[in-house]
C-alpha cells in the first residue's frame, strides 16, 4: 500500500470576534429584559428566574475568552441571539462552502498542489447546510476539482474520520491526494440564551490534504502512521434538529433542535476514554508516550485537554505539548484539534512523534499517530 502524508493545512478564521465580556453584557441585558417580563410568574412561582453569567465563571468552566464568528451583531442582539446570516440562492456560493474553498486554497499553497493534483474531496463537519446535493460536491465544483467528493457527519470527531478516510482512499489507491475540510458555523446551532453552553462555540474552517508520499513536495510533511477509531452512543451531547423535525407538529423552536449537552457527564465519560484510546493506540504503533512531542487535541475545554495529557504523561503536561487554541477561537468543533496542527506544527524538527485528536458527540473518538518528514 501507498505511504500517506499529510502535506498541507488550512485555516480560514472568520472577520469577527466576541469577546466573553461583550458575550456576558449581551446575555445579561437578555437575562434583565426575561426576569423583569416574567416578575409575576416568577412570584409565584409558575417561570423560573434566569441566573447571570461572568467572564469569571466561563473562564473556570472551560478557559475560553473570545470566538471567532461569521456573523456578530445578530448574536449580541438580546432580541435575536442567533448569527444573521441570509440564505443564498440555488446559483450561489453556499455559505458552508465559501468558508471550504477559502481554507482549502490555503491546504492547496501550503502542499504545493492545484486542483488537477486532487482527485478527492471530503467534507467532514458536525452540521451540513443542507442534505443534497453534497456540499463536498459543490466545493469540488468551486474548486475545479475532477474527480469525487462526498460528505460525512461524526460530530467533533469528523476530521481525525475525515482523515482516515482520506488516508484509506489513497492507500488503497483510489485517489492520488484528497483534500479534506471542515467547515464549522458552530453559532448557527447554539443556543446563546443558554448559560451553560452560550459562551461555548466560535466558528472557522480547516483544511487538510493528504497524498502519497512520493507524490508530496511541500516543506510541510507529516507521515501518518496510523489511525485509530471509537465511537460508543451516549445522549450526553445532542442536536436534534434534522429532517422529521416538520412532521412533527410541536417542532418550532424547541430547545432540544438546538446542542444541548450534559457538561458533567461528558468530562467524566470521555477523558478516560481518550486518555485509554491514545494509549493503546501508541503502543500498537510501538511509540511510547515519551516519544510524542505534541498533543494536538479537540479544542473543547482546556479542563479536558489538560486531565486527558495528565492521564497520559503522568503529569501536567507543558503549552508546548498540548497547544491550547481555545482561548482565542472556543470551541469549533471538528476544527479545533486541525486548528491546533496548523498553528503548532512548524517549529517541530524532521523526526518529531505528534498525535491529533478529536472527541465529542456520539460519543466519537479519532486518534492521527504522525511522523514529521
Amino acid at each position: 500500500m501507498q505511504k500517506v502524508v499529510i502535506s498541507g493545512t488550512g485555516l480560514y478564521t472568520p472577520p469577527y470576534s466576541i469577546s466573553n465580556e461583550e458575550l456576558v453584557e449581551s446575555f445579561n441585558a437578555y437575562v434583565e429584559k426575561f426576569n423583569q417580563e416574567n416578575a409575576a410568574a416568577i412570584a409565584t412561582g409558575e417561570v423560573a428566574p434566569l441566573a447571570p453569567s461572568s467572564t469569571e465563571f466561563i473562564e473556570k468552566a472551560s478557559g475560553i475568552k473570545s470566538r471567532y464568528v461569521v456573523n456578530k451583531d445578530g448574536i449580541l442582539d438580546i432580541n435575536r441571539m442567533k448569527p444573521d446570516i441570509p440564505e443564498r440562492g440555488n446559483d450561489e456560493l453556499a455559505v458552508l462552502a465559501e468558508l471550504a474553498v477559502k481554507a482549502a486554497n490555503q491546504a492547496l499553497e501550503r502542499a504545493g498542489k492545484t486542483a488537477a493534483d486532487i482527485d478527492g474531496v471530503i467534507m467532514a463537519c458536525s452540521n451540513l447546510q443542507r442534505a443534497y446535493p453534497a456540499m463536498a460536491v459543490e466545493v469540488q465544483e468551486a474548486l475545479g476539482i475532477e474527480g469525487f467528493g462526498f460528505d460525512m457527519n461524526v460530530a467533533c470527531s469528523s476530521a481525525t474520520f475525515g482523515i482516515q478516510a482520506a488516508a484509506n482512499a489513497v492507500q488503497l489507491g483510489q485517489a492520488r491526494a484528497v483534500l479534506m475540510v471542515n467547515p464549522e458555523i458552530c453559532t448557527g446551532h447554539m443556543n446563546f440564551r443558554d448559560r451553560d453552553s452560550h459562551f461555548i462555540f466560535g466558528d472557522a474552517c480547516t483544511a487538510v490534504v493528504v497524498e502519497r508520499a512520493e507524490d508530496a513536495t511541500s516543506a510541510y510533511q507529516w507521515e501518518i502512521l496510523g489511525t485509530k477509531l471509537l465511537t460508543k452512543f451516549s445522549n450526553n451531547i445532542r442536536n436534534n434538529f434534522g429532517f422529521l423535525n416538520r412532521a412533527d407538529d410541536q417542532y418550532a423552536d424547541q430547545p432540544d433542535k438546538l446542542f444541548i449537552q450534559q457538561g458533567r457527564k461528558v468530562f467524566k465519560d470521555v477523558c478516560p476514554m481518550v486518555a485509554e484510546l491514545i494509549g493503546q493506540h501508541l503502543e500498537q504503533t510501538g511509540l511510547p508516550v515519551s516519544d510524542i512531542r505534541r498533543f494536538w487535541l479537540h479544542q473543547a475545554n482546556l479542563n479536558m485537554n489538560m486531565l486527558i495529557a495528565r492521564k497520559l504523561l503522568g503529569r501536567d503536561p507543558n503549552e508546548q505539548e498540548a497547544p491550547v487554541v481555545l482561548d482565542e477561537y472556543a470551541n469549533t468543533s471538528s476544527a479545533g484539534s486541525i486548528i491546533a496542527f496548523h498553528k503548532h506544527q512548524d517549529d517541530l524538527p524532521a523526526g518529531t512523534h505528534g498525535v491529533i485528536c478529536s472527541f465529542g458527540a456520539g460519543y466519537s473518538i479519532g486518534s492521527v499517530i504522525v511522523r514529521k518528514l
